[in-house]
């Protein structure tokens, strides 16, 4: 993979610093930074992931995003002691960027919410789980393409325990990565799960110690950004059509998304190194 520097960029979005972002080597990191609350989601940080998510999408020199936290924690959820206030005081508490606490079911404006950004996007994500995710974060993770955690990492999908539910993706996703069965114990009983444990069920991808975390995320991502850009873009578009569409439309469908790729200077490119035995060089064209 060619070297490419770091992007030019202001790091946060105007009005709030707890989003950071970062371009490097084909791979944008998106950073939660509210480590003093465990990277838990105050409403400005929703519009902010959103925002970042849609800018790597839309830059074509990013091949790959990481979705992370700063400090010990990915993410322990939304920051329920400023909701909480908010609708204590009469006002209009923001639940998991859906909607308001008060506002009736179809009021509930749900187009530009994280986890509805995370699905819709086709730049492949990479969930860089540095510490616990909990409620809302660990719908977030499950959100991503690839999770990548710490081994001191922990998920905690404890919505029944506080009355709730996966309000902001958990109940789609989590049965298509573990199966029915097993995302229903998941989610009914609440329980917190070890790295370790989770890898087990299928809901991690890779567990690593501590010390070796920083280096295995930037491998998978380097990885990916490695390959052709437009390539696993499409990729990821008839992997997530495949969820909805019968087997015949889907291979009809990804038919329709080779012919564009089969003119491209990156399929060139590609049988080219592959004839020369070498490592290729995609330009995303």
């Amino acid at each position: 993979m060619s070297e490419t520097p770091a992007a030019a960029s202001p790091g946060t979005i105007p009005g709030t610093s707890e989003v950071l972002y970062d371009v490097r080597d084909h791979v944008a990191t998106v950073t939660l930074n509210a480590p003093d609350r465990m990277n838990t989601i105050s409403g400005p940080m929703l519009d902010a992931i959103s925002a970042r998510l849609l800018d790597a999408d839309r830059d074509p020199a990013v091949r790959c995003i990481v979705l992370t936290g700063a400090g010990r924690a990915f993410c322990a959820g939304l920051d329920l002691s400023a909701q909480m206030a908010a609708h204590a005081d009469g006002a209009s508490g923001s639940l998991g960027g859906l909607g308001s606490l008060d506002a009736n079911p179809g009021e509930f404006d749900i187009r530009n919410a994280p986890p509805i950004v995370l699905h819709g996007i086709d730049t492949p994500t990479v969930c860089a789980l540095n510490g616990g995710a909990a409620g809302y974060g660990l719908d977030l993770a499950l959100g991503c393409d690839i999770r990548v955690a710490s081994e001191r990492a922990k998920l905690n999908p404890g919505f029944a325990k506080r009355g709730i539910l996966p309000e902001s993706g958990g109940t789609w996703l989590l049965p298509r990565i573990v199966g029915y069965a097993k995302a229903a114990e998941i989610a009914f009983t609440g329980r917190t799960l070890t790295a370790v444990e989770a890898l087990d069920l299928g809901l991690l991808n890779q567990v690593v110690p501590d010390a070796e975390f920083a280096a295995a995320v930037e491998s998978m991502a380097g990885e990916i950004a490695a390959n052709a850009p437009l390539a696993v873009r499409a990729i990821k578009r008839m992997m997530r059509a495949a969820e909805s569409e019968p087997f015949e439309q889907n291979v009809h469908h990804v038919f329709l998304q080779l012919l564009p790729l089969l003119r491209t200077k990156d399929f060139a490119e590609g049988v080219a190194a592959y004839m020369e035995k070498r490592d290729p060089e995609f330009e995303g064209r």
